[in-house]
């Protein structure tokens, strides 16, 4: 406790030191990425005359890569990967192009979600459906079965994740409007004729092989980082007037401790504790400033193999402030 008054008081001294980007990084990043990316596409495009399981093998690894571009195109989003509103809007738009996601549409949805992580009463808006155990017991047979549909880890990390960026990506809500609906188009157009040209020399049937493959794995990889980053053991959430920027910040988020592989294909977005906190920090200084600012004393690391308990989790139990399975019902005797 005593961590946590300690940082409340210096923590916008400490995230303010890494919230300037460096171009020579940026761009660092740029290269160790998209030119990984476009060259294992190609592997990919030889590889169908020879084992269309050693494609899918190279998927996965390119998934990998797209998850990291995903990253870059998130820091565009926030304004912290170049200083440059030019560098971060284009750049934003070609690895959302590459990564089926709009910019501005993404993005506006996406400060909403910082807006509110953990706040009970803005639910709704870039996170996953959660529901409290009352609203549960409360709920309509029909609202409970796709419910228990939607949180089944089939449906949130397979099915959910290539529906959202094949399919729902592609059209823009009805309440959006201006920049948001035109990224929507101007992203189609582009996914267009990179898949037309795409296709042109290797045919929209091969085109398909190597796409969509890639496009589910680092869909599903996100997804799933993204549910881990709000849904872990111990993690805040409250209602609105109780609600907390910086509790939710470090107890909200949470500092998903990565082996250094996964780390470096994930763009450091473990540290999301620190990214809430301030998401004008760019990814490759998230490591930095969580140790310097000590962040370890005050908040605990999920492991991967204890992030997999997450996979219990099912509603929120306002009465113990804590998450519980389906299962919690019949012990409460309300199966």
């Amino acid at each position: 406790m005593d961590e946590l008054l300690k940082l409340r008081k210096n923590w916008q001294r400490i995230v303010a030191k890494y919230q300037n980007p460096q171009r020579s990084k940026s761009i660092g990043q740029l290269c160790n990425t998209l030119i990984p990316y476009i060259i294992l596409w190609g592997l990919m495009a030889a590889s169908l005359k020879v084992s269309y399981w050693l494609t899918l093998a190279l998927a996965v690894v390119a998934g990998g890569f797209l998850v990291r571009l995903f990253i870059i195109f998130h820091d565009c989003g926030h304004r912290s990967f170049f200083k440059s509103e030019k560098a971060n809007r284009f750049w934003g738009y070609i690895t959302g192009v590459l990564c089926f996601t709009p910019t501005d549409y993404w993005w506006s949805e996406h400060s909403r979600h910082h807006a509110t992580a953990g706040d009970l009463d803005h639910r709704g808006v870039g996170d996953v459906w959660t529901m409290t155990v009352e609203e549960y017991l409360q709920a309509t047979r029909w609202t409970r079965i796709k419910y228990r549909f939607a949180r089944n880890p089939v449906c949130l990390f397979l099915i959910a994740p290539a529906f959202l960026f094949l399919v729902v990506h592609r059209f823009p809500r009805k309440i959006k409007a201006g920049r948001s609906v035109q990224s929507v188009h101007a992203t189609n157009l582009g996914i267009l004729l990179t898949a037309a040209a795409l296709s042109l020399g290797l045919g929209l049937k091969s085109y398909l092989m190597i796409q969509l493959p890639v496009v589910i794995v680092a869909a599903s990889a996100g997804v799933w980082l993204f549910y881990v980053q709000h849904q872990f053991e111990g993690v805040y959430w409250e209602r609105n007037p109780k609600w907390d920027y910086f509790t939710e910040a470090l107890k909200g988020s949470s500092f998903y401790k990565l082996p250094r592989v996964l780390q470096w294909f994930t763009g450091n977005i473990g540290y999301h504790h620190v990214h809430h906190l301030s998401p004008r920090i760019p990814n490759y200084f998230l490591e930095r400033c969580h140790k310097e600012a000590q962040f370890s004393k005050a908040v605990k690391a999920v492991t991967f193999l204890a992030s997999l308990k997450s996979l219990t989790f099912r509603l929120w139990d306002e009465q113990h402030g804590r998450l519980v399975g389906f299962g919690y019902l019949k012990k409460l005797k309300y199966a």
